[in-house]
């Protein structure tokens, strides 16, 4: 064993090629496409358990928005010539299935139950602003304006359902 320390790579040494990179890329658009497909499959069933009416409005539309973020992400996919694939998605899938049990715990409880929600929604916009953050830098490489904007989109209306949640927090916790 060596006393010199191994020499770690810089960034600007890491080689991708295209084809690596376009399968990095739509490899983890899949993950956060079937997330979003989840998410929307159980948010309008959380929405009629929700007291607060504001909670209420901002369920119906993150659906709205997550419903536009897929067509945008469809795009992508018809741009890059790519199919939408499931593959390995347990890790954003459950994370939201993580959300809907611990929500679940809190029936009989209107006000512990919508601040579940609040929690929850709000971890799941922060991972999927972070997802987008990372392959908005991943399709400069890509090369592909169009991509670039349409993730661009959609991290700006997750960050919006964001804020959103965060206002509807401060206002259910004072009201």
């Amino acid at each position: 064993m060596s006393d010199q320390p191994e020499k770690s790579r810089s960034p600007k040494h890491i080689k991708l090629g295209s084809e690596k990179l376009k399968m990095f890329f739509v490899n983890h658009l899949n993950r956060i496409y079937f997330a979003k497909a989840h998410l929307v499959k159980w948010l309008p069933q959380l929405k009629n358990e929700v007291s607060f009416n504001d909670l209420q409005l901002a369920i119906q539309e993150t659906v709205d928005d997550v419903e536009k973020q897929m067509a945008r992400m469809e795009v992508i996919y018809e741009l890059l010539d790519a199919p939408i694939s499931k593959g390995s998605i347990n890790g954003l899938t459950g994370l939201v299935d993580d959300a809907f049990e611990a929500i679940k715990e809190q029936r009989g409880e209107a006000e512990l139950r919508d601040m579940s929600i609040i929690f929850y929604l709000q971890n799941i916009e922060s991972v999927e602003m972070a997802s987008f953050q990372v392959l908005q830098m991943a399709a400069v490489k890509i090369k592909n304006k169009q991509v670039k904007q349409l993730l661009r989109e959609n991290y700006d209306e997750a960050k919006a359902d964001r804020t959103l949640l965060l206002l509807i927090a401060a206002k259910y916790i004072t009201k």
